[in-house]
């Protein structure tokens, strides 16, 4: 097999630009999402070989910490700055739009435990089939949540929130992922 699985670049920011760094996480969940379409023919090619294992564990790794962290990151911190950026004025919009990726963020989850249970097979070895249309169904949905949170929630947060509050997000960000300081 190429060197397609389990692929390791992206782009990154640090927790200076958070609104940034939400934009690298999508550029990985985009590999990650990349890395789960390739595998499912090479499951039916060639089983759970040490690449199949390789990308479902690497996959997993990103979808159960990263991926969770990500979605904190925006209902934790993004979301409330907004709504608190526009208190007084109608915050219905925002409202709207974080409430709706808010769920989109539960059906993801959702999606993803249907999926990690095959990947957890096939990282111990079990030559397993992963279904193309799970893995499409998750894919599908990642795909127009990046979209729109690119569209929408990244700009809006761009010309709402000040800088105390940025900062204040990514200092957030740090501490959920257990990082004393910027690097």
């Amino acid at each position: 097999m190429s060197n397609a699985l389990p692929g390791t670049f992206a782009p990154s920011a640090g927790f200076e630009a958070p609104l940034e760094m939400l934009s690298a996480c999508h550029a990985r969940i985009e590999q990650q999402c990349a890395t789960l379409r390739r595998l499912v023919p090479h499951l039916a090619a060639h089983g759970a070989d040490a690449d199949a294992r390789a990308a479902a564990a690497g996959v997993m790794r990103y979808f159960d910490v990263s991926a969770p962290h990500h979605h904190a990151d925006e209902e934790v911190d993004l979301f409330p700055a907004l709504r608190e950026a526009v208190a007084g004025s109608d915050p219905v919009c925002i409202r709207e739009l974080a409430d709706a990726l808010s769920a989109e963020h539960r059906e993801l989850e959702a999606r993803w435990a249907r999926v990690r249970a095959v990947l957890e097979r096939v990282a111990a070895g079990d030559a397993t089939r992963l279904a193309s249309a799970d893995v499409e169904a998750l894919v599908g949905l990642y795909e127009r949540h990046i979209e729109r949170e690119e569209r929408e929630l990244l700009p809006m947060a761009a010309r709402l929130l000040s800088d105390a509050e940025l900062d204040a997000a990514g200092r957030a960000m740090r501490e959920r992922r257990g990082i004393d300081r910027f690097d």
